[in-house]
């Protein structure tokens, strides 16, 4: 059976890291991006550099008819989805709760929670048995902020991913029988972009003291795991939260 994989969020970072591993393991590839075309193109280009196949499919989670639009360009181009990655996500500026609007909240959880959901439901009807698919694995990537709360940074967006970790046991449940397995790995302190876009760029320097093995971690760690739970090397794994965070 063909190794098809969609990776949202897949232009740069643990996305990024996640789609080249998946392409030199025999995986099709297909890298979604929101805004950014030209770092989704860079991605898929060195995937085929390597010799594999890769597409860019530009799709915005947070709304429902981009989200058709990209798996219907999946089935298109690479054929039957097996693997789905819900990476894509955001943060927003260091804050309190006393501080947020509404508007913030809304951005948050549209993206992280709603648009994988979304994601899962179509992946859902392509891999389900019940649906006359023939299995696949999904995981969705949450954080180790769902544990620890982020308090004085982002609570929300800890509480978004709080929101992924109960999704991720109960879809588990839910379609276990049916082919598809789900799990979610929770990076740590990880050297990506998106701390800057939190505006904290020092972030993993300035926390890294707090974690156990006393650094930061990389996207491609991450996506050592994330690779593992799409893959058929973790036949038996499903409804798993797994740490990917240092010890943190």
């Amino acid at each position: 059976m063909d190794k098809v994989a969609l990776i949202t969020g897949g232009s740069r970072g643990i996305g990024a890291a996640t789609a080249l591993l998946a392409a030199r393991q025999g995986w099709a590839v297909a890298v979604n991006y929101q805004a950014n075309q030209a770092a989704a193109d860079a991605v898929v280009g060195q995937i085929r550099a390597l010799g594999g196949t890769a597409i860019a499919v530009q799709g915005d989670v947070a709304h429902e008819d981009q989200v058709l639009a990209m798996f219907a360009a999946v089935d298109a181009q690479l054929g039957r989805l097996t693997a789905l990655v819900n990476n894509a996500g955001v943060v927003d500026v260091t804050q309190r709760v006393d501080e947020m609007g509404v508007a913030r909240l809304r951005r948050m959880f549209e993206t992280n929670v709603i648009g994988s959901i979304v994601c899962a439901r179509e992946a859902v009807r392509r891999m389900s048995t019940r649906h006359g698919g023939a299995g696949g694995s999904i995981v969705n990537v949450s954080s180790a902020a769902s544990r620890l709360g982020s308090a004085h940074q982002y609570v929300d967006y800890a509480a978004s991913k709080g929101a992924i970790d109960s999704f991720t046991l109960g879809l588990a449940r839910e379609v276990a029988a049916e082919g598809i397995r789900v799990n979610a790995v929770r990076p740590g302190l990880i050297e990506t972009d998106i701390h800057a876009s939190g505006g904290l760029p020092d972030r993993v320097r300035d926390l890294s003291h707090q974690v156990p093995m006393q650094r930061g971690g990389t996207a491609e760690e991450v996506a050592q795991a994330i690779v593992w739970l799409m893959s058929d090397a973790s036949p038996y794994t499903t409804m798993t939260l797994l740490d990917v965070s240092g010890g943190r």
